[in-house]
């Protein structure tokens, strides 16, 4: 396999007897020749199974059904590519497109040079036999490696002989642009996946962990398992608790679950989410951000940001939630960056789950911010801080806080993906909320 330069053309395949090339918009050819596998293809597939053989998928998704799980960074586009293929998944098409794009992420994150475009190779090449010298028998790796374990994690239902069974993936061209056999499902942003990672534009690990994280997130079990929780919070809402009660409800789940931190965003939002219901803001509410933390690099002010209405980037009022960070100096001149950019800003706060230290320094600092950027800054604990926006309703402070409530457990069930979209593993989220709403219904 080697790249020629020519001059600019239209991208097109060349297929001859012993060789494909794949020209590209530049001019530059990618050669793919035919024949048995070369040594340095041998010498790959024999990493490649022994990765697999020491448990390389099992292991990487027991890692990403954690909530705190370090799925890496990738940036928003890609992000949105994995979710449209997840979400194009339903009991008819998807199937086999998804499962292929485990095994293509899986070979490049243990084999990084190794083509995924190749999905055929062996040692017997002729008349009957079709292989690629830098290929790999993408087939029975999947039948022996893939298919068996996203069966086993419930994380993909499909035929057990392998995902390859579907002849259209099978058809003896390199996976491209140009790969013309007809695909059910999201062929596009599978084949966007695929000249990404071999033109070294996406992380696979990453890229991995977080197609898997999303494939936790939408398994049959998980469904169950968001349903059985929701069904318990609407209980838990039917008792009509006041408001103080929800309040603390929430505090002390937030508090006693794993990934805090990402919790408090996401009840933060959920607030929002319900005062967007009762039409208690002067603006729109963005959607729950991917980033796990306001990024300056992205326009972000802070984890729940209303704007100007119609505007994604005039941010109105901004908040942001810091978990276990009482003192929040440094916070405050990342605050005072951000707001350069933000001239309509009104309202900017820092939510913390503990009472915050408010030094001289800190009031002082404040007060500055306040004055140079035209600007309400505040720095104040979580309870009180949902106390005052839920008493924005007066009498109704309590069926607000019951929206509040289900909007949280919504989110986390992935029931409001386009206010929330959570892509972390939310399995042990959702499982610990319904268990913390049982013991809190039969506490009386």
């Amino acid at each position: 396999m080697s790249i020629n330069k020519q001059s600019p053309t239209e991208p097109h395949l060349k297929v001859f007897h012993d060789r494909s090339e794949l020209v590209y918009e530049t001019g530059a050819a990618q050669i793919f020749p035919e024949g048995k596998l070369s040594k340095a293809a041998q010498k790959r597939l024999k990493e490649i199974r022994a990765a697999f053989d020491s448990g390389f998928l099992p292991n990487l998704i027991e890692t990403c059904q954690k909530p705190d799980a370090e799925l890496g960074q990738l940036p928003p586009s890609q992000l949105t590519l994995l979710t449209t293929l997840v979400e194009s998944l339903t009991s008819e098409v998807g199937r086999a497109i998804v499962g292929l794009t485990v095994l293509q992420l899986c070979l490049k994150t243990i084999a990084p040079t190794q083509s995924i475009r190749l999905h055929k190779g062996g040692n017997s090449y002729g008349e009957t036999r079709f292989s690629w010298q830098e290929g790999l028998p993408m087939r029975s790796l999947d039948k022996s490696y893939i298919t068996p374990v996203l069966r086993r994690y419930d994380l993909l239902r499909t035929n057990a002989d392998g995902v390859m069974m579907t002849r259209s993936l099978a058809e003896n061209y390199p996976y491209s642009q140009l790969y013309k056999a007809a695909i059910r499902g999201a062929r596009q942003e599978w084949l966007t996946l695929v000249d990404l990672l071999e033109q070294g534009e996406m992380d696979a690990e990453s890229a991995l962990r977080h197609l898997l994280a999303l494939l936790l997130n939408k398994s049959d079990r998980f469904q169950k398992s968001a349903a059985n929780t929701v069904t318990q919070i609407k209980s838990v809402i039917a008792s009509q608790p006041p408001a103080e009660s929800i309040i603390e409800f929430m505090d002390n789940f937030i508090d006693a679950s794993d990934y805090s931190a990402r919790l408090l965003e996401i009840a933060m939002h959920s607030l929002f989410q319900a005062k967007a219901e009762w039409n208690l803001l002067d603006g729109d509410l963005k959607p729950l951000s991917q980033m796990r933390s306001a990024n300056k690099k992205h326009g972000n002010i802070g984890d729940v940001e209303v704007t100007v209405h119609g505007s994604s980037f005039e941010i109105i009022e901004a908040w942001d939630a810091k978990y276990g960070k009482p003192y929040l100096r440094d916070e405050l001149e990342e605050l005072n960056e951000k707001l350069r950019d933000h001239l309509e800003t009104e309202i900017v706060g820092f939510v913390v789950d503990q009472a915050p230290t408010m030094k001289s320094e800190i009031s002082r600092r404040m007060q500055e911010i306040a004055e140079i950027h035209d600007v309400q800054v505040f720095i104040i604990d979580f309870r009180s801080w949902a106390t005052e926006h839920l008493s924005l309703v007066d009498d109704d402070i309590d069926p607000l806080s019951w929206d509040w409530l289900l909007a949280f457990t919504e989110s986390l069930c992935q029931m409001r993906r386009e206010q929330a979209p959570i892509d972390e593993p939310a399995d042990a989220w959702v499982k610990n909320l319904g268990e913390f709403a049982t013991r809190w219904l039969t506490s009386d």
